[in-house]
């Protein structure tokens, strides 16, 4: 069956001006403020795509050039032990990796899969031709290691050097993959830098985070799986949040649900976490402030190194702009919650016992502020609730299979000049 590219348009959130997608556009022309740009789909009901692998059964709702092999999907379930424990009679788990059991089989574990498959089925032609930019706190690294390396797309990952052992694989990658690290000690923000400076050579060109509308329609998938699954909207979304781009994305899948008329018209409000002592999103919310407050480098590295879910650790996150986490907070009337790392293993060791399966900590840090909530009362026994599982499955995975880790072809120090970077990814990555 020959796929059709999907049919949308992109629009400024800011202002609300509307355009055709130049093939790669991450910012709307001449936009006076700073805003994310979205997707304006055609079709505006959902027609879920059985006879699609994976995700892209949800391809309606994704700018989608082509279909790439191997793509797996978010697994929605009602959740039994765990919702009795917490006292909950509507808990939907909607579970991104590794668990056979009930029909999850992503190979990488993380739900950073529905970017990976989004985004690179956004490539066209030209840039196919071209060296793809992604920076990394882990697990998005090692989804489009793996999508890139099946699919024969270049890419080249920017990571810090600490979170080099999420880079694990059940066979060798393609070398079209290529690692630059930054120093023992940097941070997720480090690594921005670096494939910062990269970009600005020719023949490479940034994958576009949060700004780019493949990645968040990818993540969607989360959203689309749970509505589609319990047949409604649900009152509650839990997850933890690095950048906050997750969160967002299930805001602008639940406004085209709202949209599509056939699953209500509520707003899930976003329950969104963060883990102690790295809570700048937190900190920023709980002072009703749009901007993000003063964050010293120093400190905020500090604050990275001591967290369990390190891949939560963005500096700059996509909180302020219109259309950003900021807006889709206030929006669905959500909040913030702040877990620690004890509280974050408990949650991990409670989710394994009771759902059969081990969860990465990012996951736990939600799992957490799910039990914080009913603690203080701001969900009720009758709520519907979606918690977003965002990976898990790794140790299971494991278990059946070998695996290989990636090295770095270089690690730079946080003081690298752009002359030095420059020098050796033109001498051994591009060639």
């Amino acid at each position: 069956m020959t796929f059709k590219p999907t049919k949308y348009q992109v629009q400024c959130v800011a202002d609300g001006r509307v355009c055709e997608d130049s093939g790669w556009m991450l910012d709307f022309p001449n936009s006076e403020k700073p805003s994310l740009i979205r997707a304006i789909y055609e079709k505006k009901q959902l027609e879920v795509k059985e006879e699609n692998e994976g995700l892209y059964r949800f391809a309606d709702w994704m700018p989608l050039k082509n279909l790439l092999k191997g793509a797996s999907c978010p697994v929605t379930y009602k959740s039994e032990k765990l919702a009795k424990k917490l006292g909950l009679n509507n808990l939907y788990i909607t579970f991104n990796g590794y668990f056979p059991q009930i029909g999850a089989k992503m190979r990488t574990c993380s739900f950073k899969e529905t970017e990976a498959y989004s985004v690179c089925a956004r490539l066209d032609g030209k840039l196919r031709e071209q060296v793809m930019v992604v920076s990394s706190a882990g697990n998005t690294a090692r989804a489009f290691a793996q999508v890139c390396s099946d699919n024969n797309i270049k890419l080249l990952l920017t990571v810090p050097e600490d979170n080099i052992n999420a880079l694990w694989f059940e066979k060798p990658l393609n070398p079209c993959v290529k690692l630059l690290c930054t120093e023992s000690g940097s941070d997720y923000f480090d690594a921005i830098n670096l494939g910062n400076i990269v970009c600005e050579m020719d023949g490479f060109f940034a994958e576009g985070g949060a700004k780019n509308i493949a990645r968040r329609d990818g993540m969607s998938t989360t959203m689309m799986s749970a509505v589609t699954t319990i047949g409604r909207i649900p009152d509650y979304y839990f997850q933890a949040v690095g950048s906050g781009t997750g969160a967002i994305a299930a805001w602008e899948a639940n406004l085209r649900f709202i949209e599509d008329g056939r699953y209500g018209t509520n707003k899930a409000k976003l329950y969104v976490s963060q883990n102690k002592p790295f809570t700048p999103m937190y900190d920023a919310w709980k002072a009703h402030s749009r901007a993000m407050l003063p964050y010293e480098a120093q400190q905020a590295r500090k604050d990275a190194s001591e967290i369990v879910a390190k891949v939560l650790s963005n500096r700059k996150p996509p909180y302020s702009l219109a259309g950003g986490l900021f807006d889709a907070m206030v929006d669905t009337d959500g909040d913030f919650f702040a877990v620690t790392n004890d509280e974050t293993q408990k949650a991990c060791d409670l989710f394994k016992e009771l759902e059969g399966v081990d969860i990465y900590h990012a996951a736990g840090v939600a799992t957490a502020s799910l039990i914080q909530a009913i603690e203080n009362k701001q969900v009720k026994a009758d709520d519907v609730i979606m918690l977003n599982i965002t990976g898990g499955g790794e140790a299971l995975f494991k278990e059946h299979n070998d695996v290989w880790y990636l090295k770095p072809d270089r690690v730079f120090s946080v003081n690298a000049t752009k002359e030095e970077i420059k020098n050796f990814v033109q001498l051994e990555v591009r060639s």
